[in-house]
């Protein structure tokens, strides 16, 4: 296997599907090339191949030449979210068929009389039961014999089946019954692919794991097939070397794994963006960065802290009303925390019962794209709104590949929402342009209150081919004041690849009370989820040294969720429950304010991250404003905070020098994505190229 660091000459090659683009980033030793190409929905592979023929012309390489490819995907959350998954059957203990329809009986829309829970991805007739019982302390209640289960097994062989998820109670402590089921799977339909919950999430509550599993079996034939096509057509171009998958947690792992455990590849493509803006804040040194990614379909924000995303066990898939916490498929893994809503450059716009414009979730994609595209849209998407407010040259969008019609977008524009609002085009796309930004501020807004941040304190990096575009607005409406947007930021996510550790979270539910704190037990416990992780990540890389992050997920007695406890290494090896509670409450203070006295204290969730060291990252030097860069003229740009047309400055970002500097109203271009500079704002060009946008003095 490849080192996880290469060699400065090393040649690697990063790979971001998204819902519109796929990005495509070549580094060769301290070079980097780069380009977006249409994603190709049928065969995701064509446009990877496409992409990178094109960098290895630019860097004056062959295909064969590449050393490492790091590769993230939204295919897999689209399969989910789309409803296009395998052949399904879910086994799981007598009592507990409807556990998936059931959820958790919360409503997360209160006052709503009509409310109606999103269908489970299995319907009652694909869920099928066997009994014996484990207890909620991993002993057998009832056993469970291979004559109980071989009549399930040749049913869901009759039905022809693909997958199957296996999902039994309690075996997140006691995995005996569910690896009995494998067996039996095994030897009846051995070309079933099979996904054991206490291999995919061996964590309590019912309801998130078997959804878990069941996603994990749903989209498996899918992506192992795409995994296999994908490997069979490099080599087919000559490329022989090893390929990784970004995952969700952030961190990097092999193919084979990938291809075992693919819902853990749900949100790879986001978790790249928030490495490489972690990236950048150690950089230059930001403790409070917001990350901003918006690409063609997604807008995603992420807080990050002390230059590490923040991290999640359990986030949810495709909430189907109005983005709101519950509404949607709870996937339990480890996740960089991050907030995702519906609006990408693609994003469709329409008016509401209540005279009202909208924006997302649905997407135009790559096919059709937004009406500009010219590619049979008629629809007005966030791109047709930001063309017709003079944010895009339609000569030179995605590097002048792609050929802009403004009066498409225009058309598309008064038809859908000015004829129906008595607007003219302008206005309309002024309406869709602050709706989009609303939106983004708001859920940035709640995903700071529910961390307990105030963003005024907070730098914001922007990546993703349309951030660029709508960041400086979104500054304005959130009262930050400075903004970064870094080289290569129209493929943020793909640099973010390589800039990844290799690493792999494992956990497991084992309930204690600090009251009962067993510390051999412990040691014990996190001992054996450090080999497990260990092993995960020494399939990739069989050199480097591995660190372990330890982390307990803790709660008073009688709470419903726990929070996240970081440990030293000395405290997990050596557990001391005086340490442990002290961890506890000081967190705890942080969060809520003040500790609750006289309340026990329990540890549900036990984790072990396995990682390879961090890439190390030198200081940028940091340029004040001197010189002004040389410009191309201006162009009509509408500036929101105005609420109306102005002149905006053209400059080339590769013209600008350390240094130089341009004053709002402007227009930053490059190849695969545009910079707009409001009139609040300066823009300086950094000695690393990043482009720093602060208020105006």
């Amino acid at each position: 296997m490849k080192a996880a660091r290469m060699t400065e000459h090393s040649t690697r090659l990063g790979v971001d599907i998204g819902g519109t683009f796929t990005d495509v980033v070549l580094e060769v030793g301290a070079a980097s090339y780069s380009t977006k190409v249409l994603t190709t929905y049928a065969a995701p592979e064509n446009a990877i191949i496409d992409g990178m023929h094109q960098v290895c012309a630019k860097a004056e390489i062959s295909p064969a030449q590449i050393g490492q490819i790091i590769h993230g995907t939204t295919l897999a959350t689209n399969a989910l979210i789309e409803r296009r998954g395998a052949k399904t059957a879910l086994i799981t203990t007598e009592g507990f068929r409807d556990v998936i329809e059931m959820r958790t009986e919360s409503r997360f829309e209160q006052y709503d009389l009509n409310l109606v829970l999103p269908d489970p991805l299995l319907p009652r007739q694909m869920r099928y039961t066997v009994p014996g019982r484990m207890d909620a302390s991993g002993t057998e209640l009832q056993p469970l014999s291979r004559a109980d289960i071989e009549p399930v097994v040749d049913q869901i062989k009759a039905a022809g089946y693909e997958s199957v998820a296996v999902g039994l109670i309690h075996s997140y402590l006691n995995d005996a019954h569910e690896t009995l089921v494998r067996d039996v799977l095994a030897e009846r339909m051995p070309e079933a692919m099979v996904s054991l919950s206490s291999e995919v999430s061996p964590q309590m509550r019912e309801y998130e794991r078997f959804n878990t599993v069941v996603a994990n079996a749903y989209i498996k034939p899918l992506m192992k097939s795409y995994l296999g096509r994908l490997e069979g057509r490099l080599q087919d171009e000559g490329v022989g070397c090893n390929i990784f998958l970004m995952h969700s947690g952030g961190g990097i792992i092999s193919i084979e794994n990938a291809a075992d455990f693919p819902v853990r590849l749900v949100e790879s493509g986001p978790a790249g963006g928030a490495v490489f803006a972690a990236n950048i804040a150690a950089r230059y040194g930001l403790d409070k960065v917001l990350s901003f990614d918006m690409g063609g379909t997604t807008a995603k924000i992420c807080l990050i802290k002390d230059q590490t995303p923040k991290t999640s066990r359990v986030f949810e898939v495709a909430r189907t009303y109005r983005f709101k916490k519950g509404s949607g498929m709870p996937i339990s893994i480890p996740v960089i925390d991050m907030v995702e809503i519906g609006a990408g450059g693609g994003s469709l716009a329409h008016v509401d019962a209540m005279r009202q414009i909208r924006v997302g979730p649905e997407s135009a994609g790559s096919e059709p794209g937004p009406a500009c595209y010219g590619r049979g849209g008629d629809r007005p998407a966030v791109t047709d709104a930001d063309l017709v407010l003079g944010k895009l040259d339609p000569d030179n969008f995605a590097g002048g590949s792609i050929a802009l019609d403004a009066g498409a977008s225009a058309a598309a524009l008064s038809t859908v929402l000015g004829d129906v609002l008595d607007m003219d085009a302008a206005t309309s796309a002024f309406g869709l342009a602050e709706v989009v930004d609303e939106n983004m501020a708001n859920a940035a807004r709640v995903h700071a209150v529910e961390n307990g941040e105030d963003l005024s304190d907070y730098t914001m990096i922007a990546f993703g081919g349309a951030a660029p575009l709508h960041a400086g607005r979104l500054c304005e409406k959130l009262g930050v004041d400075r903004l970064l947007v870094p080289p290569g930021a129209g493929v943020g996510s793909a640099i973010g690849f390589l800039r990844a550790p290799f690493s792999f979270e494992a956990n497991r539910s084992v309930y204690m009370t600090l009251a009962g704190f067993d510390a051999g037990k412990i040691k014990t416990l996190l001992a054996d989820l450090k080999s497990e992780a260990t092993g995960f990540v020494r399939n990739c890389d069989a050199d480097s040294p591995i660190l372990s992050e330890y982390k307990v997920y803790m709660r008073y007695s009688g709470q419903g969720w726990e929070i996240p406890i970081t440990l030293t290494e000395a405290q997990a090896m050596s557990p001391d429950v005086a340490v442990f509670e002290a961890r506890f409450i000081e967190d705890y203070t942080k969060l809520f304010g003040r500790p609750v006295a006289g309340m026990d204290i329990e540890i549900t969730v036990w984790s072990v991250n396995a990682t390879t060291p961090p890439e190390a990252v030198a200081r940028a030097d940091e340029a004040a404003g001197s010189d002004a860069a040389p410009d191309h003229g201006t162009r009509p740009l509408f500036d929101p905070a105005l609420g109306a047309f102005t002149d905006g400055t053209i400059v080339q970002r590769h013209e600008m020098a350390p240094g130089m500097q341009v004053a709002g109203p402007a227009i930053i271009t490059e190849d695969e994505t545009t910079i707009i500079v409001p009139t609040s704002r300066v823009a300086v060009r950094q000695p690393d190229g990043c482009i720093d946008l602060r208020v105006k003095g």
